[in-house]
Parts: C-alpha cells; sequence; structure tokens
C-alpha cells in the first residue's frame, strides 16, 4: 500500500517522508545524499517513501547540503548560568577560534540540557547541511555520541584522553587523574590530613578518572577522603559544597575542587567564614586558568592546557573535513602548579 499523499496543492516535505519510512530526517538526507551507514533496506524503504510522496530534494538545497559551510559545531551540554561563570570554556573557544579564524571557519555554540536535546540538535545539524563537523565536550562512560555523529557522517573529535579505539578521534592530554594525585602528594607533604574533594557530575568520565585518583592517592598514603561531593560546576552549589564542608566536625584542612571557578567560590566562602587561605584551610583547583593567578592568595591549580587543547582539537577536525591542516600532537599530562592558596596544615 502506497504512503498516504499530502493534501492537494501543498509541497510534500521531508518530515512527512521522515514518517512514512518511519525513520528521522537525517535519515532521509543521507539516503539521498549517499552519506552515512543506512542499511540498503532502510535507504529502499525511504526512497520508496518519497516516490509515493511525490517529494525530492530541491535542486539549490541539494547543492547548499553538499557544500563545505566552513562552519564547526561545539556543543555543551550545561545549563546557561553554569556556563557563563565558567571560563574553562572562554579558553576552550579561544584556542579552537584562533586556529578557525585564519582559516575562514566559523565556530557555532549551541547549549543544551540533556541527552535528547543533544542528540536531537546532531541529528539537525546534519540534516540541514549546517555545519562540517562538531566538536565533542565532556566524555562520558558508555558514551552514544560518537557512533550517532558517525553514523550520519559527520566529522567529529572528541575531547578527554587519546584513545587509539575509539569510534572518533579523541583530543587531550594523557591520564587525567594525573594532576589530582600531585595535587594531594604536594598536600600530604605539607602535613594535611583531612583532604576533601568538591567534584563535577558524577555522569562525566573526567570526574571517575580524578576521583580515583583522588583517593588512591590518599590511601596509598594510608588515609581516606573527609569527603566527596558532587557538584553541577555551579557557584551556588560549589558554595553549599564548602559550607557543608566547613559546617562539619574537625573541618578539613584542605580541599580540592574539580575547577577553578568552584575553588574562587571555596575561597570566598571560607574568608566570609573567617578563615584564612592557606593559614586554616588549603585550596586547590583545577584548569589554570587567569582569573586564578590575580586572586589573592594566587591559586594552587592543575594546568591542562586548555587553550591548547582547544587548537589541537580544531587541528585535527579540520583535516578530518579536508582541510590541508598540520596537525601538532598534544604532549604530556596535567600539572600541578604550586602558589600562595595553599600551605602547612594547620598546627
Amino acid at each position: 500500500m502506497s504512503a498516504p499523499t499530502e493534501r492537494a496543492g501543498r509541497r510534500p516535505t521531508i518530515k512527512a517522508v521522515a514518517a512514512a519510512a518511519g525513520v528521522s530526517t537525517a535519515a532521509v538526507s543521507q539516503a539521498f545524499n549517499q552519506k552515512g551507514r543506512l542499511s540498503e533496506a532502510t535507504r529502499r524503504r525511504i526512497l520508496d517513501a518519497a516516490s509515493d510522496l511525490g517529494w525530492s530534494p530541491s535542486a539549490p538545497a541539494a547543492a547548499l547540503r553538499n557544500a563545505r559551510t566552513r562552519s564547526l559545531a561545539l556543543v555543551v551540554r550545561r545549563p546557561t548560568d553554569v556556563l557563563g561563570a565558567d571560563p574553562h570554556f572562554s579558553e576552550l573557544i579561544t584556542g579552537i577560534e584562533g586556529e578557525l579564524a585564519p582559516r575562514g571557519y566559523g565556530l557555532l555554540l549551541h547549549l543544551v540540557t540533556g541527552p535528547r536535546e543533544e542528540n536531537a540538535l546532531y541529528e539537525r545539524l546534519a540534516a540541514e547541511g549546517r555545519v562540517d563537523g562538531a566538536v565533542l565536550t565532556d566524555a562520558r562512560d558508555d558514551d552514544a555520541r560518537p557512533a550517532l555523529l558517525a553514523r550520519l557522517g559527520l566529522p567529529a573529535v572528541l575531547l578527554g584522553s587519546p584513545d587509539d579505539s575509539a569510534v572518533v578521534p579523541r583530543v587531550g592530554l594523557g591520564d587525567q587523574g594525573a594532576g589530582v594525585a600531585e595535587a594531594v602528594a604536594h598536600l600530604l607533604r605539607l602535613g594535611h590530613r583531612r583532604v576533601a574533594y568538591v567534584a563535577g557530575p558524577v555522569e562525566l568520565q573526567h570526574t571517575r578518572l580524578r576521583r580515583a585518583a583522588f583517593e588512591e592517592a590518599l590511601r596509598a598514603d594510608g588515609l581516606r577522603p573527609f569527603a566527596v561531593l558532587h557538584t553541577d560546576f555551579s557557584e551556588r552549589m560549589a558554595v553549599g559544597a564548602t559550607e557543608a564542608l566547613l559546617d562539619a566536625a574537625d573541618r578539613p584542612t584542605a580541599v580540592v575542587y574539580a575547577n577553578d571557578s568552584m575553588a574562587v567560590c571555596g575561597i570566598g566562602t571560607a574568608q566570609r567564614a573567617g578563615l584564612g587561605v592557606p593559614r586554616d584551610m588549603s585550596v586547590v583547583g583545577y584548569d589554570d586558568l587567569p582569573l586564578g593567578r590575580w586572586l589573592h592568595p594566587r591559586l594552587t591549580t592543575v594546568d591542562q592546557r586548555v587553550q591548547q587543547v582547544g587548537a589541537a582539537a580544531a587541528r585535527l577536525l579540520l583535516s578530518l573535513c579536508g582541510e590541508e591542516v598540520e596537525e601538532t600532537s598534544l604532549t604530556g599530562r596535567p600539572r600541578l602548579v604550586v602558589r600562595e592558596s595553599t600551605g602547612p596544615a594547620p598546627g
């Protein structure tokens, strides 16, 4: 039985074809562009549905889809208030833009709040031919996005520890736990024994790796974490986590934070409570963002070369999009930068 035709006088749409074939609009686009990884049976079903409805992509639209857009997407799954308060992404975008702008490419930044919205966005970007590739942030365990981008035929790179077995290339410094382990070792040398960790969201891969490194570094010295508190990286949760630690009996003498923004909140919260940093509580951040160098006291933190990671990701993605770009590999691992926010444990 043929699929129902559109009402007389109305041109059939790609959405109608997708509904008739039981697929996404991105799959319809792939069937006509000969892209993606559709099975022959699915491709045939789409073409038959389009024929029954009398639909075909317009010549100008097809030409646009097959042309280079000279745009790349950066999709960030964060609430807008969290993103606005976290300079990490400003540093990352600076690194990416430094490689794109001289080559006439633009960066499309999209904010999403959940996995369904993110996946739907990738399908829409691919179907509409709006970008040539995408930078994926926040690697997760059992991450479905690389396979989705591969199926959509959209080149992508994922920020995270390098992994030769990954579905899409990964860009980042090796050994994500190394910086945290070095921070704990530094605090132990200063005599701290009550050390807490304010971590990021549990679903992120680097959260798991860094927490494991934090706990192992303490365990190697016969200690257990004073506490591990997970947050969404927001200022509100960073302040709340710090207040909870300060309210505890025998409060921690040192706190490691999962990023510099939360560490800044931690310092401010401790100072408002009448504590001195590092006199009463040492603080360590993560990222080595410029703001940490202008605090008083200046922030001890872990440098993961955010701008360089962004630049390396952009170069790799450009090469995957067919540009002639000299790729430079990132080497090394995150390292501790010691400044004045850490000091000897109080007596």
